[in-house]
């Protein structure tokens, strides 16, 4: 039997369209990923022509942001919806990490970069199967509401930027998820719902890795190009991202992965209130 390669391996990902197995598939291959870099023979990376857009269930209907139904986070089925954007979001994560591999295999990069995208891509597909679980024992699952069809436009955007979507992916969206998440674990906290606030705190965890694993490829390849870090994220988020990024931020979280405030700040929607004295 012919081997795989790692980019061959993420389009049989992108390719598997019910979350469930697509997110066995992933298991499967980054544990085999992980298997030959311990024993010191890697797969081979080479090249592969994913699809434009990831495999897809039927259900959830997917809807323009504007038009998916909006439900009060204080009720259970608001908590419910809440909990089937996560593993919306979750899903989309899984295909964008699978991605970059498969769309830019073409780009010679350390191994460490594979490793680094596979150990996400990993982690994501835990955090969708976590959170549909949780959603299963409230009744529910995923595909029992409408949900957001703008999730892929970044990947779509970016289909011929690596730095771009390094830029986009992890360095925006993924930290919007830093700065959003605590909240969300303060509602499932006041309903008492215990196995959520576990799934949320551990996704919130590894988050921080994710977005820090953008920031240092994005620095390695601005490092590579000659380019100044901070202005290429700036001029490459005004071009890609629609819309200015929204406060508050978590700084905290955002500096331990590697994002210092003078990289979102100057895109944010308002700026910063000074404190009395400074």
């Amino acid at each position: 039997m012919t081997q795989k390669t790692l980019t061959q391996m993420a389009v049989e990902v992108l390719t598997t369209a019910d979350g469930r197995e697509k997110t066995a598939l992933s298991h499967k291959y980054a544990a085999e990923w992980f298997a030959t870099r311990d024993a010191g023979t890697p797969l081979p990376v080479s090249e592969a022509e994913p699809p434009l857009r990831p495999a897809r269930p039927e259900k959830p209907e997917l809807l323009d942001p504007r038009d998916v139904p909006r439900r009060r986070p204080g009720s259970p089925e608001g908590r419910k919806a809440i909990l089937h954007a996560v593993a919306h979001i979750e899903l989309n994560a899984v295909d964008l990490h699978w991605d970059i591999i498969a769309r830019f295999g073409h780009i010679k990069m350390p191994l460490g970069f594979y490793d680094d995208w596979v150990k996400s891509a990993d982690e994501e597909s835990k955090h969708f199967n976590m959170v549909c679980d949780c959603l299963e024992a409230m009744g529910s699952h995923y595909g029992a509401m409408p949900a957001h069809a703008g999730m892929w436009r970044a990947a779509e955007d970016t289909v011929d930027d690596i730095m771009g979507r390094l830029a986009v992916v992890p360095m925006v969206l993924e930290a919007r998820g830093l700065d959003v998440t605590p909240g969300m674990i303060e509602i499932f906290k006041k309903a008492k719902e215990t196995a959520t606030i576990e799934a949320l705190e551990v996704i919130y965890a590894e988050e921080v890795g994710h977005v820090a694993y953008g920031s240092k490829w994005f620095h390695f390849l601005c490092g590579r190009h000659d380019l100044d870090p901070k202005d290429e994220f700036h001029r490459l988020v005004r071009t890609y991202f629609h819309g200015a990024l929204k406060p508050p931020f978590n700084e905290e979280k955002r500096a331990e992965a590697g994002l210092p405030p003078d990289f979102y700040w100057p895109l944010a929607d308002q700026t910063p209130v000074k404190k009395r004295g400074s």
